[in-house]
């Protein structure tokens, strides 16, 4: 089926909460536990199916087009409708866990299903309905104010995924005057955006006090799936990344600046990394997929029919365009068991990271799309993240064709960007921790806060007088802090394994591709530290193992000089 030809149609609220009652009252009637198992999965195929496929076409479909009124009311609807049938989905979630068949259905599936029904358990009651249509209001809010910029520079009418490619022009004039120009439609924005986050911060601390909590970080954690890891070790965790990985990076933007001729990193210098040009893909958005297909073919049978299918179905949307939400993502259509992957091209180097960083994700599900039931194929954020973020690593010996002899300046940059991406990454979260433990702040206090862990984190960066960016609200341009709260931190984990894996593929690719494997068909069915144990990964948590992969970064640039 061609992403094109798939029907959309709201199914009517009542019914699906009348359908999802005579399935639990199926599974409460059950005399055997091969009769609970049968009507859980019928349950599951109905929800996958009849529901969750139409909430995820009708966001895919909006955010192809954030102008569409029939989507923008349809995730409306969704919006509104989700909360109330959590209530549904609760009701059989505490009916599993009061099973008599309970040990059975453990033995069948695994303890992880139970353990995150226990967590499910905590994030819900029928009170917070109304503030959960809020909270999902309000991040509609902030996606469709950022996807309404229209910037005049360059003579254009220009989206902020469209800048991308001024900000890595060799003349820093450009640059600057680029930087000028998001930082300007980011002040105009400024207070609209604070007030956005101030509601959002309250309703969601109210969820949480709502439902016994101090703040909500807790909350959050239940929310993301986190089964395995809590608050303190990620406290711990920051440790490791200011002690190890900090000096790294800020090694990396000494030497990036001598080689632009500048004396400090300045922010509109950010992203620019070598004199003659940061490498370029080559070819056309058209070109760069062709090259994708041909390397995931050449890839091996595991890649080989899936790019075919993923292609010849539709199941890509790369091109920017106005009106298109920005950002890259993949998402899932259950009823067609398929992925979807979304993108915005914008002629750097980052084309080619998000086709390979969402394929990663989109092959990940793939592999999990015939496993039963769902909660089983459903891996928590982090380790989705290390799917997408190894899978950008295991694409280089291909790299020549999108970068032709630009391939070694890449391959430098990449790794590089990886490794400075940990800093800001945990910044991100770090924030976070403080913005819901000090829920009663002020903007200008949370602005406070992100410039004074811009010192801890990013000592090498220079706002040099842009005024937005100097007055500490850079995080408003981060869109998960409004809109996935606490997610961040599963990009900085999961990097850390995906260059795990690059270092282990340096010395042999097989075996490292074979873990890699290993770890996608396992899916959901262990918890993240499970799943990286495994697949003989090192724990993120301990200090020790952060700097071995630093040091194995180091040694590896070494060795190129």
């Amino acid at each position: 089926m061609k992403f094109s030809q798939m029907e959309y149609q709201r199914p009517e609220l009542a019914q699906v909460q009348a359908t999802i009652q005579d399935h639990l009252a199926k599974f409460n009637a059950a005399k055997t536990a091969q009769e609970a198992i049968d009507a859980y999965i019928a349950f599951d195929e109905y929800a996958s199916t009849q529901v969750y496929h139409f909430i995820s076409l009708a966001h895919i479909r909006k955010s192809l087009d954030t102008n569409d009124q029939f989507y923008k009311d349809e995730v409306d609807f969704w919006n509104n409708a989700g909360p109330v049938l959590q209530k549904d989905r609760q009701a059989f979630v505490q009916a599993l866990l009061q099973s008599p068949f309970r040990k059975d259905l453990e033995a069948a599936w695994g303890d992880v299903m139970f353990v995150n029904a226990e967590m499910q358990l905590k994030t819900f009651s029928p009170e917070i309905v109304e503030d959960l249509q809020a909270e999902n209001a309000l991040s509609t809010e902030y996606t469709q104010l950022r996807a309404s910029a229209q910037i005049s520079y360059d003579g254009k009418t220009l989206t902020l995924a469209e800048f991308g490619s001024y900000f890595e022009n060799p003349d820093p004039a450009v640059r600057r005057s680029a930087r000028d120009a998001v930082a300007g439609w980011w002040a105009e924005n400024a207070d609209k955006m604070d007030e956005i986050y101030d509601k959002m911060v309250a309703v969601r601390t109210k969820i949480a006090k709502t439902l016994g909590y101090d703040n909500y970080i807790q909350l959050a954690y239940y929310r993301r799936g986190r089964n395995c890891y809590d608050a303190k070790m990620v406290d711990k965790f920051r440790e490791g990344i200011r002690s190890h990985i900090v000096p790294l990076v800020s090694r990396f933007k000494v030497e990036q600046a001598t080689r632009i001729g500048v004396d400090k990193i300045s922010l509109y210098d950010n992203a620019f990394s070598y004199p003659d040009g940061n490498p370029m893909p080559i070819g056309t958005p058209d070109e760069i997929m062709a090259h994708g297909r041909k390397m995931y073919k050449d890839m091996g049978p595991d890649t080989a029919d899936f790019i075919d299918i993923l292609m010849d179905n539709e199941l890509f949307d790369v091109v920017t365009r106005p009106g298109k939400q920005g950002g890259g993502y993949c998402s899932y259509l259950p009823a067609y068991k398929m992925p979807f992957v979304f993108a915005n091209f914008n002629g750097t180097a980052g084309d080619v990271d998000v086709l390979t960083h969402e394929v990663g994700h989109a092959l990940a599900a793939y592999e999990a799309r015939n496993i039963q039931p769902t909660d089983l194929a459903e891996y928590s954020f982090d380790t989705a993240e290390i799917h997408s973020m190894a899978m950008e690593f295991f694409a280089w010996p291909w790299m020549e064709g999108f970068f032709g002899d630009q391939t070694e300046k890449y391959y430098d940059s990449h790794i590089s960007d990886s490794v400075t991406f940990l800093p800001y990454g945990t910044m991100v979260d770090h924030f976070q921790h403080w913005v819901y433990e000090n829920y009663n702040a002020t903007p200008a206090e949370r602005h406070a806060q992100w410039a004074k862990l811009e010192a801890q984190y990013r000592p090498f960066l220079n706002y040099d007088g842009i005024e937005f960016y100097q007055d500490g609200r850079w995080w408003q341009n981060q869109a998960h802090i409004y809109t996935a709260p606490f997610y961040y931190i599963d990009y900085v984990l999961a990097q850390l394994m995906a260059i795990k894996f690059w270092a282990e593929a340096q010395e042999d690719k097989k075996a490292a591709w074979d873990k890699y494997m290993k770890l996608l068909r396992a899916a959901g069915t262990k918890t993240f530290l499970g799943l990286i144990e495994e697949a003989g990964l090192p724990t993120p948590f301990e200090p020790q193992n952060i700097k071995a992969i630093a040091d194995a970064v180091t040694a590896w640039l070494g060795n190129r000089k």
